[in-house]
């Protein structure tokens, strides 16, 4: 999952990205409301981190330019401003979400898990798919109950496939998902993780949809107990 944390605090925006990559998500970074909504508008991020007292542009005049352009990439408010009519004006230009500072990380955390699965149409942090399961508060996959230890390029790849069962996923989507802006991107490589998933889950999981990409079908058989 890529996300975008649109913050002027340099502590903060820091913080919120390196809590972010930690937790295994892909996080660019903005400063302004003026390069946030740039990258906000032009690339596919998952969600989006969005302060509203930014320089350059506020944040409600960059989330309501995003929601009239078409885009509707969920979006967390984050602010320092508590009165409840900056709430309203965050909801209202089309906020999914919103975090008052000062806040803990770990609520954050768990409101990014919440509005990512959500945009899924999933209700719970484990995700499941036949016997593999994702838990997406613990970062961990288990195929039959048992532990499968990934890496962060493998996990990712596999929670971006199992958030978007039921729907083909190029090589294209999924470099431009698991990659932030300043790397060398080659679709090349997702072929490589996607051999050593298969052989580390040793489950029929992930299907090659020949020349279109790959697809984790959620109508498989529920894990054994």
């Amino acid at each position: 999952m890529r996300l975008l944390v649109v913050e002027d605090d340099r502590d903060i925006n820091r913080q919120v990205v390196t809590a972010l990559e930690e937790a295994g998500y892909v996080a660019d970074k903005a400063f302004d409301g003026e390069e946030g909504g740039y990258l906000g508008e032009n690339e596919p991020y998952d969600a989006i981190i969005l302060d509203m007292g930014l320089p350059k542009t506020d944040g409600v005049s960059v989330l309501q330019k995003w929601r009239r352009a078409g885009i509707k990439t969920p979006v967390i408010i984050l602010t320092a401003r508590d009165r409840w009519s900056d709430k309203v004006d965050g909801f209202d230009a089309g906020a999914d979400d919103y975090v008052t500072k000062p806040f803990h990380m770990e609520e954050l955390m768990a409101r990014v898990r919440a509005l990512l699965r959500r945009a899924a149409g999933h209700a719970t942090s484990q995700i499941a798919c036949g016997p593999v399961v994702l838990d997406t508060r613990s970062g961990r996959v288990f195929v039959d109950g048992n532990p499968v230890k990934l890496t962060s390029h493998e996990y990712r790849l596999l929670s971006y496939l199992m958030h978007h069962t039921g729907r083909v996923v190029s090589r294209a989507e999924l470099t431009e998902h698991l990659y932030d802006q300043d790397f060398d991107r080659d679709s090349n490589t997702i072929e490589v993780f996607v051999g050593r998933l298969r052989k580390k889950l040793a489950v029929d999981l992930i299907q090659t949809v020949r020349g279109l990409g790959y697809l984790v079908d959620p109508n498989q058989p529920a894990p054994r107990v």
